[in-house]
Order: C-alpha cells, then sequence, then structure tokens
C-alpha cells in the first residue's frame, strides 16, 4: 500500500539533497537527510541536542500522519537518538520539518549536510471521541501499571 505525500523544498535549501527515500523495498521508514542552508552542519556534544533541518514540507493527506524515528544505526554506533520519538507530523502542518536530535553518547557527534538522520514512517490515524463516564469495564490487569505485568 502507498500514499501520496507532497513535498516542497524551502528555496534557501540545497536542492541536491535527496527527498526521503527507502533504502529496501520491504523498509518501513524512509530516511530524512539534514539540510543546513549554509550547508555547515553541527555538532552535538555530549547530552546535548540540536534542531536539525530538513528544508522541506509535507503535505500529508487527512487521515495520515508521519511519525520521525531514530536510525538504529546511529543509536548503536553513537547513541544518537530523538528527544521525542516518534514525533509526529500532523496532516494539517506545513511548515518547515525539523528534526529534535539529541546526543547520548559519550563523544560529541557531528551532523553533517546531506547527513541521513532520521527516518519518515507514514501511519493511518484514528480520531477518538472522549466520552466523560462513571465506571470502567473492569479487567484481570485492573490499575497496575509501570511494571505490573512483569510479575511471575
Amino acid at each position: 500500500m502507498s500514499v501520496a505525500i507532497k513535498v516542497v523544498r524551502d528555496v534557501e535549501f540545497d536542492a541536491e539533497v535527496a527527498l526521503p527515500f527507502y533504502e529496501t523495498d520491504g523498509a518501513a521508514g524512509a530516511d530524512v537527510r539534514a539540510n543546513f542552508a549554509d550547508r555547515k552542519g553541527v555538532v552535538i556534544p555530549s547530552g546535548g541536542r540540536a534542531l536539525i533541518p530538513t528544508g522541506l514540507r509535507f503535505e500529508i493527506p487527512l487521515g495520515f500522519e508521519v511519525q520521525v524515528r531514530p536510525r538504529s544505526g546511529l543509536a548503536l554506533k553513537n547513541g544518537v537518538t530523538l528527544v521525542n520519538a516518534p514525533g509526529t507530523i500532523d496532516s494539517d502542518y506545513r511548515g518547515l520539518v525539523g528534526v529534535i536530535v539529541l546526543n547520548t553518547g559519550t563523544e560529541a557527534f557531528e551532523v553533517t549536510h546531506g547527513m541521513r538522520i532520521a527516518q519518515l514512517v507514514v501511519a493511518p490515524v484514528v480520531q477518538a471521541i472522549f466520552e466523560q463516564s462513571e465506571t470502567l469495564d473492569e479487567t484481570s490487569r485492573g490499575s497496575g501499571g509501570f511494571g505490573s505485568t512483569g510479575r511471575h
């Protein structure tokens, strides 16, 4: 299954940086790249975070979202992840897309111009109708939270 998403690149960003792309036929996420208007990149210190520009705006169809997720290779090799993973790009957002990158590694990490920094997963959205109630149906779990299902 596929869905069309219109992409606009702002004029001050590098047109040579590839649009999001699926690296394999079975990939769920399309890699998105850093696109710095000044082409210089940024160094994120250990424990630091930075908003990395993509230079892109999306028109996502109503009923879908785009989730922004970390790349596993960057996480394993460098301790680089995303602060709000998964981030959500809503269908009615038309602004520039940026990726909040967090360096949990022990060394500074350089995000270079054109580097694959995250992956984008398109997902359907279901909106709930939240209804106030006086009671909830009982379940075997009940109100057990945080770690309550790990008991054996």
